[in-house]
């Protein structure tokens, strides 16, 4: 199997197809076997994205905060079963531990929408240390008892920058410098806060949405307060890196430079909830300290991670038993969630020795010469389920296509346009939704709506 032929040409034709612009390695026993980089690295298409480029990892980054905990744990300063009161008494969440935060089960809850709202208030970009502060006077509910489940927190990995913080008496990003990165040669590796310090990144990408005419940067769009106001962050992500240097990362733990054979162990476990059972990821694996677990019939261990924010998309792989790596750094968010998901898929077959299915977008699964007699008999109005979550509202058509209207489980509005997959079956390109139309009905999400 020719993996860098078959890698390269997947590429150009996702970069063809709008679904990927970025870089991407695959190594085996050490030895790179396929990378590049496709497309620009800024809104205007003037910098050619190149090997080297800087991506912000997003949630990738949580391995790294996984490590500096590990590594305070070596030295006595803290254990797994200490409880959050430990370092910070303010905090109300009792029998929350540094362990329920590295595994996303400590049940704490969200904190980014007040944040903001003090960001906004205060005229500032607040450091990390503001998570405490929410955690100690939103008054905010727990979303469940410690270790009852899992549910991904990036509150969870805030707190444990601020617990390294406490315990090192080191500012978090010199902390991961001089103890994570350095020792591991990462010379292009960094914890970083562009909006909050005003600084400009060297040789670093532009997260990107599309807009109208083209791509802008994230810190132009509707998203913005997320992206400029929670920029002080650390621990959840934050962390900029490159392909050439997480390719190293990976070869920095097999030789053990910073963090042991036991410590990695103990990492890779599968963490358990309090009923006996290993907390399942929602991706078809588990969670450990800042990696999702899978244990595949031939490769044996793999730990992967994502990562999305501001644009950027993110993909790491070490498949431990097998000695390979796979790193994939996309810059500009798709409009066509399915094309990027068949990308992404058959970039990680092809590393798992496995011929990858056709990028296959939104407008690939519909026929053009689809009989639209019916499509008018669809129109009308449904009513919404029982949940209360998110509804489909109206449907219409427009210039021979068709819309939906809908309400989210924020009770925003929204409008996007159905495409055709099937005999009266529809999706929307910026999600996985099906629609189908039955008999004065619409089924969606396991619901079966009818029509008003």
């Amino acid at each position: 199997m020719d993996k860098k032929t078959i890698m390269e040409n997947f590429v150009r034709e996702a970069y063809e197809k709008g679904v990927f612009t970025g870089t991407w390695l695959y190594a085996e026993h050490g030895e790179v076997v396929s990378k590049g980089a496709v497309g620009f690295r800024d809104s205007g298409d003037t910098l050619p994205m190149k090997e080297d480029s800087i991506f912000n990892l997003a949630s990738v980054s949580k391995q790294f905060t996984a490590s500096a905990i590990m590594l305070l744990m070596r030295k006595g300063l803290l254990s797994l079963e200490d409880e959050i009161t430990r370092f910070f008494p303010e905090i109300p969440y009792q029998g929350v531990s540094v362990r329920h935060l590295l595994t996303h089960t400590g049940g704490l809850p969200d904190y980014m929408d007040w944040v903001i709202e003090t960001a906004k208030a205060e005229n500032r970009i607040p450091g990390n240390e503001v998570i405490v502060r929410f955690l100690a006077e939103s008054g905010e509910e727990p979303e469940f008892r410690p270790g009852e489940r899992y549910e991904y927190s990036n509150t969870g990995y805030c707190l444990l920058a601020q617990i390294v913080e406490k315990v090192s008496g080191v500012p978090f990003e010199d902390f991961m410098k001089q103890n994570v990165f350095e020792p591991a040669c990462l010379t292009s590796t960094f914890v970083g806060h562009p909006y909050k310090d005003g600084i400009t990144i060297e040789n670093g990408v532009c997260g990107m949405f599309r807009g109208e005419g083209g791509f802008i940067s994230a810190e132009d769009t509707g998203w913005k307060d997320y992206f400029t106001l929670l920029d002080g962050g650390a621990g959840c992500g934050y962390v900029y890196s490159n392909i050439l240097d997480l390719f190293k990362w990976d070869k920095a733990l097999r030789e053990n430079l910073v963090l042991s054979a036991e410590e990695q162990k103990l990492m890779s476990a599968p963490a358990m909830l309090n009923n006996g059972e290993p907390v399942d990821n929602d991706e078809g694996g588990s969670y450990g300290f800042g990696w999702g677990i899978e244990n595949d019939e031939n490769l044996g261990l793999i730990l992967t991670h994502s990562g999305g924010w501001a644009g950027f998309n993110t993909w790491f792989e070490r498949f431990v038993d097998a000695n390979r790596v796979f790193v994939l750094l996309n810059c500009r968010e798709t409009d066509d969630v399915r094309g990027l998901d068949s990308f992404e898929t058959g970039m990680r077959e092809i590393a798992r020795d496995k011929e990858p299915a056709p990028i296959t977008c939104i407008e690939d699964l519909g026929d053009e010469d689809m009989d639209r007699s019916e499509w008018a008999s669809f129109c009308g109005r449904y009513e919404h389920p029982e949940n209360d979550g998110f509804a489909i509202d109206e449907v219409y058509l427009n210039a021979g296509e068709l819309f939906a209207k809908a309400v989210d489980d924020d009770g925003d509005e929204m409008e996007f346009r159905l495409y055709p997959i099937g005999k009266n079956k529809f999706g929307r390109k910026a999600g996985m939704l099906e629609l189908t139309f039955g008999d004065g009905c619409l089924l969606y999400d396991d619901y079966t709506c009818k029509k008003l």
